[in-house]
């Protein structure tokens, strides 16, 4: 897999959304109760379920630095969700600012958390969106308001690095 900047791998094409008219007819009065992530070689390579039948998703969420690297911060985080989708906890380590981060103590915790679950099967997961503080930081899969007529969203925060919209249980997201 090609890495821009060591960090993030190279965005696949955006998928296609139909047009903002066709959009508006679609869009739902509010925001999903549950939603599909489907595992692939990007940024959902890890999810699925654990032996015991817990949901998981582990990804590494990040704030954006200023100009030339400066600042923002890079986590590692196991979102864990019971068997019908219902959130249960976010296990969240950071790393600091991007420039000065250890690649290789934020790759050996990631590992060490995907470890940690046992024994894994990758499949698609369907869990509500959550939101949960940590670090001076909200983490999780927010829903975001239509503006200017516009759909639904939830976004993977922090780094907004994962978007979904309907329909909700496509399992697909733009980047």
């Amino acid at each position: 897999m090609s890495y821009v900047d060591g960090r993030m791998p190279i965005r696949p094409p955006r998928r296609h959304r139909p047009a903002a008219e066709e959009r508006t007819r679609q869009m739902s009065a509010g925001p999903p109760r549950r939603l599909a992530i489907d595992p692939d070689d990007y940024h959902a390579e890890h999810v699925g379920r654990t032996a015991d039948g817990r949901q998981f998703f582990l990804t590494t969420p990040f704030e954006p630095g200023g100009q030339e690297g400066e600042g923002g911060q890079e986590f590692v985080a196991l979102f864990l969700f019971d068997a019908d989708g219902r959130f249960l906890e976010a296990r969240i380590d950071a790393f600091g600012p991007r420039a000065g981060m250890d690649r290789a103590a934020r790759r050996a915790v990631y590992d060490a958390r995907l470890a940690e679950l046992g024994e894994v099967t990758f499949t698609r997961i369907e869990v509500e969106p959550f939101a949960t503080e940590r670090f001076g930081t909200t983490f999780g899969l927010v829903p975001r308001s239509p503006e200017d007529d516009e759909a639904w969203w939830v976004t993977l925060e922090p780094g907004d690095y994962m978007a979904f919209t309907e329909p909700w249980d496509s399992g697909e997201y733009d980047t």
